[in-house]
């Protein structure tokens, strides 16, 4: 994966084979620290979304995202997001008396800026992606409202909660959308598809 500052990327991986890689509450919850651990100092997070057999990351790559690691053409966000996976999978296959790996080979980091050429369109582009990310529980009968889901940043978004993974103010600036308009943008269909 190569990430260019200030452009926005929907990073995403799921089990191998499709399989699970969360099996209790508290994985989705560790999982979560771990994001906030390791990807947040690095980037920008405008939304995420656990699933049971895959994640997805929306994120601003910054300054600290495209740093070369250890003096070596990896960058950082790169180097990060392998760590986030290894070191879950290590826990998890501690946790679980397993071995192997939980995730498929790489994560994928698509870029919405490169998608579509012309400022309006990004926005639309990415918007559509935001969305996405936060309708998956409910498009995969998981709940039957987004805001029943408890492990996306749905809910950091629309709560007054201060405390965060994400960055809420430039995310709301990025995707052009008012905070008082937020939910709205959801009973729309998305058209986004990786």
């Amino acid at each position: 994966m190569y990430f260019e500052k200030d452009d926005i990327y929907h990073i995403y991986n799921m089990g191998n084979n499709s399989q699970p890689i969360f099996f209790s509450e508290e994985n989705y919850r560790f999982f979560l620290r771990k994001i906030e651990n390791e990807i947040k100092p690095v980037c920008d997070i405008i939304a995420y979304c656990l699933m049971p057999n895959h994640y997805h990351l929306m994120v601003k790559a910054n300054e600290g995202s495209v740093k070369n690691f250890d003096n070596s053409n990896l960058q950082l966000l790169s180097r990060k997001i392998g760590t986030l996976q290894s070191s879950y999978t290590q826990a998890i296959n501690k946790q679980y008396g397993t071995s192997g790996s939980v995730f498929r080979q790489k994560a994928k980091a698509k870029s919405l800026s490169q998608v579509f050429l012309g400022a309006e369109r990004y926005f639309d582009y990415a918007l559509s992606c935001f969305v996405y990310i936060h309708q998956n529980p409910l498009k995969a009968g998981l709940v039957k409202r987004i805001k029943d889901w408890e492990f996306s940043s749905f809910q950091e978004y629309s709560s007054a909660n201060e405390l965060s993974i994400c960055n809420k103010p430039l995310a709301l600036e990025v995707l052009g959308i008012e905070k008082e308009k937020f939910k709205g943008i959801f009973y729309r269909e998305t058209s986004y598809e990786l």
